[in-house]
């Protein structure tokens, strides 16, 4: 379906100046295979094509990280805007605190929050993207090599600096974020969040809340599952490269179950006439306190599979019923309704 930018409604980001589309473009599976995280391989000129559907269809914001393809995504990601004027192009969001060994790529990457290491990340970044400026700076995960103050309070110096235009953390827990709220405002909190990954919405909505910060959270098909389009059989034919293979979710009894799940969408989506993944990325949205989702892409076909949520709004009884299924087939854990 072709939505046009007019017609996707938008929510203000926590107490920055930015206001964003309620799905953006998540860029994490372009990054390709060859590295510890991949989704093996990808064609970069199908990522680029993604990337342009999204904009033309009214997406506002591509969620990025350093450590994606170690570099590659930043690269794509910066190859694709490079044409668009700036009144044009989409808010640039992207992580750093990872740190890799090019010479190893299959390595685990470090999580290194030293804040002169920091900086250096942000002016590759910087470069990769080909941006003046990044519009949301975040903490991929807790650093290992340094205390929480120490990374976040570099992260409040590269603001006050204007090299980003917000900061935030990513997959922090609460006493994280309590820590750093002391230090400098958190912008956002970017937490893993979907009908089967639902524990986010426990503390850290209400936290971000009370807080002021702005939520956009990952995965809200968990990596595809809740689309209606996986299978087992798929699931067992994945990539030996393709980090899904040696996820939990993905294997045994847990799979059955998210596979039920994805399948007890399907009712709401044809009341609606939109796809089950649609329903998955509405269902989130539907909690208060989330600002947005993001919504990964591999080819600019699978941007029309999803681009309904943007306006989707579910009904107490589409979430009473969501929450049924959730009971029914024991899928993930967390609150089941908003």
């Amino acid at each position: 379906m072709t939505i046009s930018s007019a017609d996707l409604p938008k929510n203000q980001l926590g107490v920055t100046d930015l206001a964003i589309t309620r799905t953006g473009f998540g860029a994490w599976a372009i990054g390709g295979g060859g590295w510890a995280a991949g989704w093996g391989v990808q064609d970069d000129r199908d990522s680029i094509a993604a990337i342009h559907r999204a904009v033309d269809a009214g997406i506002n914001w591509i969620d990025t990280a350093a450590v994606y393809g170690l570099g590659h995504s930043e690269d794509v990601v910066g190859r694709a805007i490079a044409g668009m004027a700036r009144s044009e192009r989409p808010f640039i969001f992207t992580k750093c605190g990872m740190v890799w060994n090019d010479d190893k790529p299959m390595e685990t990457p470090q999580r290194i929050g030293n804040p002169d290491s920091l900086r250096k990340q942000t002016e590759a970044s910087l470069k990769r993207l080909g941006v003046e400026a990044i519009d949301l700076l975040q903490v991929h995960w807790p650093s290992n090599d340094v205390p929480l103050g120490e990374y976040w309070g570099a992260m409040c110096d590269l603001k006050k600096e204007g090299k980003v235009r917000a900061i935030g953390l990513s997959n922090h827990g609460l006493e994280d974020l309590e820590a750093a709220e002391a230090i400098g405002h958190v912008d956002t909190l970017q937490p893993p969040f979907s009908a089967i990954r639902r524990d986010t919405a426990a503390e850290l909505l209400p936290w971000a809340r009370k807080n002021k910060t702005g939520v956009i959270c990952y995965s809200p098909m968990q990596a595809g599952l809740l689309t209606g389009r996986f299978s087992k059989e798929r699931a067992a034919s994945l990539p030996e490269d393709d980090w899904r293979r040696r996820n939990p979710n993905f294997n045994g009894a847990a799979l059955e179950a998210n596979l039920a799940l994805a399948e007890a969408l399907k009712p709401v989506a044809q009341r609606h006439g939109v796809s089950q993944a649609a329903v998955a990325i509405a269902w989130v949205l539907a909690w208060p306190g989330l600002t947005g989702a993001i919504v990964g892409a591999r080819k600019p076909d699978q941007i029309d599979g999803w681009i309904a949520a943007s306006k989707l709004e579910l009904d107490d009884d589409d979430l009473d019923a969501i929450a049924s299924a959730i009971g029914k087939t024991g899928a993930g854990s967390g609150p089941v309704r908003p």
